[in-house]
């Protein structure tokens, strides 16, 4: 294999395009929303995403959106749609309920999740006759159908979670109740993703880790969104995001080359499959994917 001179080569030369790539989106509140939110999907659909996910609000707050939208993604496209799925405040009847709809829409693809307490600043709690986690999740979704289950996982540490390593046990029961692969929650460094794809390796964790990648659309809600899941936001990215506030279009370019840089870098690790959080908008995962080589399908733009 030849190694390129990085000083020589030019920016990208070595991202050969060999990858596949995902993208989520949540459902949208108004009709505007659903026209942008549909956009995205056409925009990104020639890429030949190998699926799209759909986002489903704590305490089962979107779930009839979330639904048609995954329904319509199902009935006008040619890409395989994922629902999001919780466990919380419902009960296990409830729950199955909802997967049984999905699989009769042509769903055959869920992500599962234990999901977040329906009210900020609570702590998690089961509910009663409810499934108790995500593996818990997992293994009933595996009793109704032979869904394709992806799971979350945490590259640094679940809030929840007392440690490291507890939280690997847990995305390994995750795992072995039956999930075919884990996404991860966003971060903004390469070394976090490959220390934890390493380490869940050494945790007897085989199944295929996928690095969630979060384009920066607004530097304020990066850090908010952060600061509710433990994700560390470096100080140089403060520095960079500075002053661009009032200039969306450099903001867009600034973002566009740090999450490609990102992605370039976990290349050169050895990725090959990227998730990426579009928050409904096309442009900057769309970008990022064609620096790393990932170019429109004939098949996708025919809708075949």
């Amino acid at each position: 294999m030849t190694i390129l001179d990085p000083l020589a080569a030019p920016l990208f030369a070595d991202v050969a395009g060999d990858i596949d790539v995902s993208f989520e989106f949540f459902p949208p509140k108004t009709e505007k929303m659903e026209e942008t939110l549909w956009e995205s999907i056409e925009t990104l659909r020639p890429l030949g995403p190998r699926f799209v996910s759909v986002t489903y609000g704590a305490g089962g707050s979107t779930r009839e959106r979330t639904h048609n939208t995954v329904a319509r993604i199902a009935r006008e496209t040619a890409i395989p749609a994922a629902a999001h799925l919780t466990c919380v405040e419902a009960t296990r009847e409830e729950i199955d309920q909802v997967a049984r709809e999905y699989w009769a829409a042509g769903v055959r693809h869920i992500v599962a999740l234990r999901g977040d307490p329906p009210r900020a600043g609570e702590k998690y709690s089961t509910h009663p006759g409810g499934y108790a986690n995500a593996a818990d999740l997992v293994a009933g979704l595996r009793r109704l159908h032979p869904f394709e289950i992806s799971v979350a996982a945490y590259p640094e540490c679940h809030p929840d979670s007392p440690s490291q390593t507890a939280d690997l046990d847990n995305l390994k029961r995750k795992i072995d109740a039956g999930a075919t692969r884990a996404i991860t929650q966003f971060f903004f460094e390469p070394e976090t993703f490959l220390r934890f794809r390493d380490d869940a390796a050494k945790a007897g964790i085989d199944a295929e880790i996928v690095p969630g990648i979060m384009p920066v659309m607004s530097f304020a809600s990066v850090v908010r969104m952060s600061g509710m899941c433990g994700t560390q936001v470096p100080g140089w990215m403060e520095r960079l995001f500075e002053g661009l506030d009032d200039h969306p279009a450099a903001r867009q370019l600034v973002a566009a080359t740090l999450a490609a840089e990102l992605c370039r870098k976990l290349y050169a690790g050895g990725v090959r499959q990227f998730h990426f959080y579009t928050l409904n908008r096309a442009e900057l995962s769309y970008a990022i994917c064609h620096l790393l080589g990932v170019r429109p399908k004939v098949a996708a733009l025919v809708g075949a």
